[in-house]
């Protein structure tokens, strides 16, 4: 990073104790240029709003492409208006609240949920945020053209040293989640809501579609934790599927792309019966045959989840689903309620998160951070920004 700091101003309480007025951020000025580091006063709450204190932020796998061609791909997913602090998933410390906050106090240690709504909608007062129309990602991209002021009532994303969220946005990490592990909760946070979605637990199979990639290693891990039976995955790379498979290796069967059909695979090795749940965690590049092919696999009444994003259009024989009773679902992010139920699993020790790899950087570094996102080793990776 070739960009100058300035020295940050500062204030002092007594005399003797300096109290910082600005923070460090990293600002990106120009769609697919490096971001900047520059000082903006340090925020203060409104009276239902907390400050956090930023300890890591997860740079996730593609924000790269947000931040290079995102607005070619998903023109109507709007960013916000530049320049602007990015960051989606961050944990942290609470270190000021409103005066009108509840139930939440200065040194919570909590992760913050970047799905902002309206609050106001039908959906919102229903507790569906992820269906109301102004629905936006703090930090990173909005799902329609009111997203604008969702990102100026709270403009700070997770790659500063602080950052405002609402008081309902926050959830409560136990002592044994880091703030690492923490910064991944986007990741897994949207796998638990599908399989929750799916009824997912005891007695039941799952087939993973990608699951050595950071969404689909976030399902097996909750798809674990929540009891699931079997679980089945698929993937590119043999090596990471046999990492996976090491996870658990009595509950978990995977299959290479390639290597055979995959609904006879599933079914062999499943007493003849197919799956009752896919969850489609493939990115926007894979094929149509992806979803084709795992809807194969289900068994009658089957439920398919997707979280991935795929966007080829696949061809459904819609007459053979309605016979068969599958369901196909659409599964964006996850409530900060499912977010708190996930944290609770992980402080029993059911969710097991001691599998992830971290790699920390320091905020000063981030645009190196970027650069290196390719290097990593599948899911297990979590590239972290630390302020």
């Amino acid at each position: 990073m070739s960009t100058a700091i300035t020295t940050p101003d500062t204030t002092t309480n007594t005399g003797e104790i300096p109290v910082t007025t600005n923070m460090l951020v990293a600002r990106l000025h120009e769609i697919d240029q490096p971001m900047k580091l520059e000082y903006l006063p340090v925020p203060t709450p409104r009276p239902t709003d907390v400050v956090v204190q930023v300890k890591a932020c997860n740079v996730v796998p593609n924000l790269r492409n947000v931040l290079a061609t995102y607005a070619e791909w998903f023109p109507y997913l709007p960013l916000p208006q530049l320049p602007a602090v990015f960051g989606l998933d961050s944990s942290g410390v609470v270190s000021a609240v409103g005066e009108h906050v509840t139930d939440v106090s200065v040194g919570d240690r909590v992760y913050v949920n970047p799905g902002l709504s309206c609050g106001a909608c039908r959906a919102c007062r229903e507790g569906k945020d992820q269906n109301c129309d102004s629905y936006t990602f703090m930090g990173y991209f909005a799902f329609g053209p009111e997203g604008q002021k969702c990102f100026d009532a709270y403009p700070y994303g997770g790659l500063g040293e602080y950052l405002t969220a609402p008081q309902r946005n926050l959830v409560k990490l136990p002592d044994s989640v880091t703030f690492e592990e923490g910064a991944r909760f986007g990741y897994l946070g949207t796998s638990y809501s599908a399989l929750r979605k799916a009824n997912a637990g005891p007695g039941k199979t799952v087939l993973i579609d990608g699951i050595s990639g950071t969404l689909g290693l976030g399902a097996c891990l909750n798809a674990l934790a929540l009891g699931v039976t079997k679980i089945f995955g698929t993937g590119r790379n043999a090596e990471l599927l046999a990492d996976v498979r090491a996870i658990a290796p009595d509950r978990i069967e995977v299959l290479p792309i390639g290597e055979g059909d995959l609904g006879a695979w599933l079914r062999e090795h499943n007493d003849g019966e197919g799956a009752d749940i896919v969850i489609s965690s493939v990115g926007p590049g894979a094929p149509a045959e992806s979803i084709t092919d795992a809807l194969a696999s289900l068994r009658r009444g089957g439920i398919a989840v997707d979280i991935g994003g795929m966007m080829e259009k696949p061809a459904l024989d819609l007459f053979s689903m309605m016979c068969s009773q599958i369901s196909v679902l659409g599964s964006l992010w996850f409530s900060t309620g499912e977010a708190q139920d996930m944290a609770d699993l992980a402080a029993t020790g059911m969710l097991d998160l001691s599998v992830l790899e971290h790699h920390a950087f320091p905020l000063e570094k981030i645009n190196e951070a970027l650069d290196s996102l390719p290097a990593r080793h599948g899911g297990f990776t979590n590239f972290i920004s630390v302020p």
